[in-house]
């Protein structure tokens, strides 16, 4: 039992270690990269208009995940393909560290889903 514990415990810590590796990205330069998407994000990552996502706070690895569906045609926005285009890898990295980075304003979904009015 103690060993299946210790390869448990083991297996855990592999998992957070790895999740972070994937999360790399440069908070600083991402802030740079970001700045086409201040017109309909805000510049805190907080989209005033409710026709555009809030980006700020949200998981650093789902916003590469989003941005990479974007830029190979899974997720379907001509706005948003044309805008992620000329990304990186580095660079999805770095837009998405940033923006993860931020704190949101977002404290409820009210108003903030479809149908909810």
């Amino acid at each position: 039992m103690k060993r299946v514990l210790t390869l448990l415990s083991f297996g855990v810590a592999l998992a957070f270690a790895s999740t972070s590796l994937l999360a790399n990205g440069s908070i600083e330069n991402g802030k740079q990269k970001a700045a086409t998407c201040f017109a309909c994000h805000g510049t805190d990552g907080n989209a005033v208009d409710p026709q555009y996502p809030r980006l700020a706070g949200q998981y650093n690895l789902y916003l590469q995940r989003v941005l990479h569906e974007y830029k190979d045609g899974q997720r379907d926005n001509p706005i948003m393909k044309g805008m992620v285009a000329t990304l990186s890898d580095q660079d999805i990295e770095d837009v998405s560290a940033y923006f993860s980075s931020l704190p949101s304003k977002l404290d409820t979904l009210k108003d903030h889903v479809s149908g909810s009015k």
